[in-house]
């Protein structure tokens, strides 16, 4: 991108990857269909990269029905079948079979907690974590906040959700902001 912004370097120079950047990365999120979504792609993500993803997002919402997790709960086997032959997603069954889990998951969360939002947020008191990173470098893949939340997503039924893929989930729903303290993102967002 050549709009003079001091971005954080991973953002480089794809338009797709750096309007993410600027409009959703690091951004807090509330709205439980929008959680449910990253949680979606993120889970899908593991193993790939974020770019992959992020090409096909658009077809990720139309195959999971805009990412409502009443109507994934209720997929069935002819579903699976469809997303399965579905070129335009990553078609791994055990991707596909988590989605459906982590929907029926997500919603005894929502039952018990009033919102998967405030379940989520609980582990930061409702409020982001403002981090100071300098570089690459001293990203975490990790950290002992998104492997408590990953050991208590598995027990709640969810498959997928290591600390990692809970981790960059964290990062992309502004649970934390990773943004590199020169980065124009970073003071607007902390």
């Amino acid at each position: 991108m050549n709009d003079h912004l001091n971005r954080c370097d991973w953002a480089g120079n794809d338009p797709l990857l750096a309007a993410y950047h600027d409009r959703e990365w690091g951004v807090p999120v509330y709205d439980d269909r929008k959680i449910f979504e990253f949680l979606i792609l993120e889970s899908f993500q593991a193993g790939l990269s974020w770019m992959t993803i992020l090409r096909k997002r658009e077809n990720f919402r139309n195959a999971f029905d805009n990412f409502d997790f009443y109507l994934v709960a209720g997929y069935g086997q002819e579903k699976i079948d469809e997303l399965m032959n579905n070129s335009g997603i990553i078609r791994n069954k055990m991707k596909i079979e988590a989605a459906i889990s982590n929907a029926k998951a997500f919603i005894q969360v929502q039952k018990e907690f009033r919102s998967f939002s405030n379940y989520l947020w609980s582990f930061t008191g409702g409020k982001p974590i403002v981090n100071n990173f300098k570089s690459i470098k001293e990203l975490p893949a990790k950290t002992e906040l998104s492997d408590n939340i990953s050991k208590d997503l598995k027990k709640r039924g969810f498959k997928f959700m290591g600390s990692t893929v809970v981790y960059a989930h964290m990062q992309a729903t502004g649970m934390v902001n990773d943004h590199y303290i020169y980065c124009y993102r970073h003071k607007e967002l902390s």
